[in-house]
């Protein structure tokens, strides 16, 4: 039986203002703090970040970045680098989210590089991988999520990959209401975890938490909870009332 820390985490995305945001941490903190044998991970909009983490400062809820640059700093105009982050109270970062890949460039080498980098600042990353549907009908969907995670863990020692959340995230259920099947989707984190074991060790890719991700509902939670290679959830519309995302991590039907 595993021994993993289940982790579920709310990309909140381009929505709420500074108010919203900090009154939405809010009912989270109260309805999720009890939960002390899972992760909480907000991630709100980087206007918020700041006082969303003092906000959660005192809590067991952590905070996360949608987003970073993998240098320090420099001229990187609208960017965000790993040391203001973390200086903001963040304690995760995503990194490599298809959205990020498919409207703004985003590639598989970059994500490695700010895995590398997040990790030299102290920080999470939790770095996305996922299919789009026109890969999934044409039998591609392993050879996109490895090589997607190779490039993503490249730059990183084994302890750092202990370290790191993977979040598998198939592009044709982002968004669209469509969620993989629970059998789908152990099929491809059996697979990540069987690529880290390559990678690294057995030892650490048993240690490793894999996140599944697309269009996670209260209704479908256990289900997906219930598969052996699945640690927990990136959440994404879902999370964006306190009712929906505390019922996510009170999944195992306790009173949220």
């Amino acid at each position: 039986m595993t021994t993993r820390r289940p982790i579920i985490a709310g990309n909140w995305k381009m929505n709420l203002g500074v108010a919203e945001g900090v009154a939405l941490a809010s009912e989270i903190r109260n309805r999720c703090s009890r939960f002390r044998d899972i992760d909480v991970v907000v991630a709100p909009a980087a206007t918020s970040l700041y006082p969303v983490a003092q906000r959660l400062a005192d809590s067991p809820i952590g905070v996360a970045a949608q987003n970073c640059h993998a240098e320090d700093k420099g001229a990187f105009t609208g960017e965000l680098s790993p040391v203001q982050l973390a200086d903001v109270g963040c304690r995760y970062v995503i990194v490599g989210h298809s959205e990020r890949r498919a409207l703004f460039g985003e590639t598989d080498e970059g994500v490695g590089k700010k895995a590398r980098a997040l990790h030299d600042h102290g920080l999470i990353p939790i770095v996305c991988v996922g299919e789009s549907l026109a890969e999934r009908e044409a039998g591609e969907t392993l050879d996109v999520v490895l090589r997607q995670l190779d490039a993503g863990l490249a730059g990183l020692q084994p302890d750092e990959i202990v370290r790191t959340v993977v979040a598998y995230e198939p592009v044709w259920a982002i968004g669209t209401g469509r969620t993989a099947t629970p059998a789908q989707a152990q099929d491809v984190h059996a697979a990540l975890r069987k690529r880290i074991a390559e990678l690294a060790s057995p030892a650490v890719a048993d240690k490793v938490r894999l996140q599944y991700g697309g269009s996670v509902k209260p209704d479908n939670i256990a289900a997906l909870m219930a598969q052996p290679d699945i640690d927990g959830a990136l959440v994404g519309g879902a999370s964006l009332t306190a009712d929906s995302f505390a019922r996510i991590v009170a999944y195992e039907n306790k009173d949220a």
